[in-house]
């Protein structure tokens, strides 16, 4: 089975639902993982995206926050989601395809903007979702297995637009990064876009707050595709579509993709 398969932070299913058929129409993934959907289920335009050929979907959904979702040209099954950290947030789905390839899709928490969890609950709540996250792939010890999303951290010096100047930055701090590589460990995974772009600055997020985030170009690289070792060498044509970020209303957030052949 080979599919095209993309990861999306929308920032809003629903105020952005054209954006999102625009890239069905245009780029044709056979799998659309999306994050922090921000709406119930029920209220996900399902109909639209399964007129473009995506009749297959499995989310978890909050009103107004969080909120992950899969749709998909290729049958899938609800394996279920984890709320880890227990914080009662719809930040994690999993579904299985036909040839038992696991994907889960993750929304982890920003994190607030202190670096401190002593004085900022967020990034306390961001480490021990982490941490939740490696104990349960230690113990399940995964198989054909991709992992996608919105992961919240930039882990290489070239995946922010400065490395110095971000190491005290909420989303590139050591103590981040080496939770980000024990949830990759504990899982045996590989960062898929690194292995297909193993050198240069890739970005995946620009901030609204810039002027010309073109121009400026201050991103990080918070967006990423995994895959379990016994099927990371069937990866292939990583890429992030920048030009997404310019469209009109867009999210801050690029998609981006990988292909498998499994």
């Amino acid at each position: 089975m080979r599919f095209l398969l993309a990861t999306w932070n929308i920032n809003s299913i629903r105020l952005r639902e054209n954006l999102v058929a625009d890239l069905m129409r245009q780029e044709q993934p056979d799998i659309l993982c999306l994050q922090e959907c921000k709406s119930p289920v029920e209220k996900i335009p399902r109909e639209l995206f399964a007129r473009l050929g995506y009749e297959h979907m499995v989310a978890r959904g909050q009103k107004a926050y969080n909120g992950v979702a899969i749709f998909s040209k290729i049958p899938l099954q609800d394996v279920g989601g984890m709320d880890f950290a227990n914080l009662g947030h719809a930040r994690h789905v999993v579904a299985a395809l036909p040839n038992g390839v696991q994907i889960h899709n993750c929304y982890v928490p920003a994190g607030g903007d202190v670096p401190d969890r002593a004085v900022n609950e967020k990034f306390g709540q961001k480490l021990d979702y982490l941490t939740q996250m490696r104990d349960h792939f230690a113990s399940s010890s995964p198989k054909k297995t991709i992992l996608v999303g919105d992961l919240n951290i930039a882990p290489r010096e070239d995946d922010v637009w400065n490395h110095k100047s971000l190491l005290k930055i909420v989303s590139h701090t050591p103590i981040e990064v080496e939770h980000l590589y024990d949830v990759m460990t504990a899982g045996d995974f590989k960062d898929i876009t690194r292995q297909d772009i193993p050198e240069g600055l890739v970005y995946s997020w620009w901030s609204y707050r810039a002027a010309d985030w073109d121009v400026a170009d201050k991103g990080r690289r918070l967006d990423h595709i995994w895959a379990t070792a016994d099927i990371a060498p069937n990866a292939n044509s990583s890429r992030v579509l920048r030009a997404v970020r310019g469209w009109t209303g867009p999210s801050d957030h690029a998609p981006v993709f990988a292909t498998f052949d499994l």
